[in-house]
Protein backbone atom coordinates (compact mmCIF):
# COMPACT_ATOMS: atom_id res chain seq x y z
CA UNK A 1 0.00 0.00 0.00
CA UNK A 2 1.43 3.38 -0.99
CA UNK A 3 0.54 5.99 1.63
CA UNK A 4 0.31 9.77 1.50
CA UNK A 5 -0.84 12.46 3.92
CA UNK A 6 -4.01 14.35 2.91
CA UNK A 7 -6.52 16.74 4.44
CA UNK A 8 -10.31 16.33 4.25
CA UNK A 9 -11.99 19.19 2.40
CA UNK A 10 -15.61 18.04 2.57
CA UNK A 11 -17.83 15.06 3.33
CA UNK A 12 -20.90 13.78 1.51
CA UNK A 13 -23.25 10.95 2.34
CA UNK A 14 -25.64 9.09 0.08
CA UNK A 15 -29.10 9.59 1.67
CA UNK A 16 -30.69 6.99 -0.62
CA UNK A 17 -28.52 4.17 0.73
CA UNK A 18 -28.18 4.51 4.51
CA UNK A 19 -25.46 1.88 5.17
CA UNK A 20 -22.93 3.16 2.63
CA UNK A 21 -19.80 4.89 3.91
CA UNK A 22 -19.46 8.64 3.71
CA UNK A 23 -17.38 9.86 0.78
CA UNK A 24 -14.66 12.37 1.64
CA UNK A 25 -13.15 14.90 -0.74
CA UNK A 26 -9.43 15.12 0.02
CA UNK A 27 -6.39 17.05 -1.10
CA UNK A 28 -2.79 15.87 -0.74
CA UNK A 29 -0.71 17.98 1.65
CA UNK A 30 2.25 19.20 -0.38
CA UNK A 31 5.45 20.09 1.41
CA UNK A 32 8.49 21.76 -0.15
CA UNK A 33 12.05 21.70 1.08
CA UNK A 34 12.45 25.45 1.58
CA UNK A 35 8.85 26.70 1.52
CA UNK A 36 9.53 29.19 -1.28
CA UNK A 37 7.96 27.31 -4.20
CA UNK A 38 5.32 29.43 -5.89
CA UNK A 39 6.78 32.70 -4.56
CA UNK A 40 8.59 35.27 -6.68
CA UNK A 41 11.90 34.99 -4.83
CA UNK A 42 13.99 31.89 -4.29
CA UNK A 43 16.06 29.44 -6.26
CA UNK A 44 14.26 29.62 -9.60
CA UNK A 45 12.13 26.51 -9.14
CA UNK A 46 9.20 28.78 -8.27
CA UNK A 47 8.60 29.30 -12.00
CA UNK A 48 8.14 25.55 -12.48
CA UNK A 49 6.01 25.43 -9.35
CA UNK A 50 3.71 28.10 -10.74
CA UNK A 51 3.42 26.31 -14.06
CA UNK A 52 2.83 22.76 -12.87
CA UNK A 53 2.43 22.15 -9.16
CA UNK A 54 -0.03 24.65 -7.77
CA UNK A 55 -3.28 23.21 -9.04
CA UNK A 56 -5.95 21.68 -6.86
CA UNK A 57 -5.57 17.91 -6.71
CA UNK A 58 -8.82 17.06 -4.97
CA UNK A 59 -9.97 13.44 -5.09
CA UNK A 60 -12.59 11.28 -3.38
CA UNK A 61 -12.18 8.33 -1.00
CA UNK A 62 -14.41 6.31 1.31
CA UNK A 63 -14.35 7.60 4.88
CA UNK A 64 -14.49 4.36 6.87
CA UNK A 65 -12.82 5.88 9.96
CA UNK A 66 -15.35 8.71 10.46
CA UNK A 67 -12.80 11.49 10.04
CA UNK A 68 -14.08 15.09 10.04
CA UNK A 69 -13.53 18.04 7.71
CA UNK A 70 -10.13 19.64 8.23
CA UNK A 71 -8.51 16.56 9.76
CA UNK A 72 -5.25 15.27 8.36
CA UNK A 73 -5.43 11.61 7.35
CA UNK A 74 -3.24 8.96 5.72
CA UNK A 75 -4.62 7.80 2.37
CA UNK A 76 -3.45 4.63 0.65
CA UNK A 77 -3.65 3.17 -2.83
CA UNK A 78 -2.86 -0.39 -3.84
CA UNK A 79 0.63 -0.75 -5.35
CA UNK A 80 -0.54 -3.28 -7.92
CA UNK A 81 -3.26 -0.89 -9.07
CA UNK A 82 -0.66 1.83 -9.58
CA UNK A 83 1.66 -0.47 -11.52
CA UNK A 84 -1.24 -1.81 -13.61
CA UNK A 85 -2.23 1.76 -14.49
CA UNK A 86 1.31 2.63 -15.59
CA UNK A 87 1.51 -0.53 -17.68
CA UNK A 88 -1.87 0.11 -19.23
CA UNK A 89 -1.28 3.77 -19.99
CA UNK A 90 2.28 3.59 -21.30
CA UNK A 91 3.03 0.10 -22.56
CA UNK A 92 -0.21 -0.89 -24.32
CA UNK A 93 -0.29 2.09 -26.74
CA UNK A 94 3.37 1.51 -27.58
CA UNK A 95 2.74 -2.18 -28.24
CA UNK A 96 -0.20 -1.39 -30.54
CA UNK A 97 1.90 1.24 -32.31
CA UNK A 98 4.79 -1.17 -32.90
CA UNK A 99 2.44 -4.02 -33.82
CA UNK A 100 0.65 -1.94 -36.44
CA UNK A 101 3.91 -0.70 -37.97
CA UNK A 102 5.40 -4.23 -38.09
CA UNK A 103 2.20 -5.56 -39.67
CA UNK A 104 2.26 -2.91 -42.41
CA UNK A 105 6.01 -3.42 -42.92
CA UNK A 106 5.32 -7.06 -43.86
CA UNK A 107 3.15 -5.97 -46.82
CA UNK A 108 4.46 -2.55 -47.81
CA UNK A 109 8.01 -1.10 -47.90
CA UNK A 110 6.89 2.52 -47.79
CA UNK A 111 8.15 4.49 -44.80
CA UNK A 112 5.16 6.81 -45.04
CA UNK A 113 2.72 3.91 -44.77
CA UNK A 114 4.66 2.50 -41.84
CA UNK A 115 4.54 5.86 -40.03
CA UNK A 116 0.82 6.17 -40.72
CA UNK A 117 0.24 2.64 -39.39
CA UNK A 118 2.26 3.47 -36.27
CA UNK A 119 0.13 6.57 -35.69
CA UNK A 120 -3.09 4.60 -36.22
CA UNK A 121 -1.84 1.87 -33.86
CA UNK A 122 -0.97 4.45 -31.19
CA UNK A 123 -4.38 6.13 -31.44
CA UNK A 124 -6.13 2.73 -31.37
CA UNK A 125 -4.19 1.77 -28.22
CA UNK A 126 -5.03 5.05 -26.52
CA UNK A 127 -8.71 4.69 -27.44
CA UNK A 128 -8.75 1.15 -26.06
CA UNK A 129 -7.18 2.38 -22.81
CA UNK A 130 -9.78 5.15 -22.58
CA UNK A 131 -12.61 2.69 -23.15
CA UNK A 132 -11.21 0.26 -20.61
CA UNK A 133 -10.73 2.90 -17.92
CA UNK A 134 -14.31 4.13 -18.25
CA UNK A 135 -15.57 0.79 -16.96
CA UNK A 136 -16.56 0.70 -13.29
CA UNK A 137 -14.45 -2.39 -12.57
CA UNK A 138 -11.25 -0.49 -13.34
CA UNK A 139 -12.04 2.33 -10.92
CA UNK A 140 -12.96 -0.04 -8.07
CA UNK A 141 -9.38 -1.28 -8.15
CA UNK A 142 -8.04 2.30 -8.25
CA UNK A 143 -10.09 3.67 -5.34
CA UNK A 144 -7.94 5.30 -2.62
CA UNK A 145 -8.73 4.38 0.99
CA UNK A 146 -8.50 6.49 4.13
CA UNK A 147 -6.35 4.29 6.36
CA UNK A 148 -6.02 6.29 9.60
CA UNK A 149 -5.79 9.73 11.12
CA UNK A 150 -2.39 11.32 10.59
CA UNK A 151 -0.33 12.07 13.65
CA UNK A 152 2.80 14.17 13.26
CA UNK A 153 5.01 11.66 15.07
CA UNK A 154 4.09 8.69 12.88
CA UNK A 155 6.07 8.56 9.62
CA UNK A 156 4.48 7.85 6.27
CA UNK A 157 5.61 4.42 5.07
CA UNK A 158 5.50 2.27 2.01
CA UNK A 159 4.13 -0.98 3.38
CA UNK A 160 3.86 -4.20 1.43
Amino acid sequence: MIEERAVILSLEANPDIPDTPVIATLEIERKTACGLCGQTRGCGNSIWGKLFAHRSTAFKAKNNIDARVGQSVIVGINEQALLWSALLLYILPLVTMLGASILVMQFNDSNGMMMLAALIGLVAGLLWVKGFTTSNQYFVMQQPIILRLASDDRPITFAS
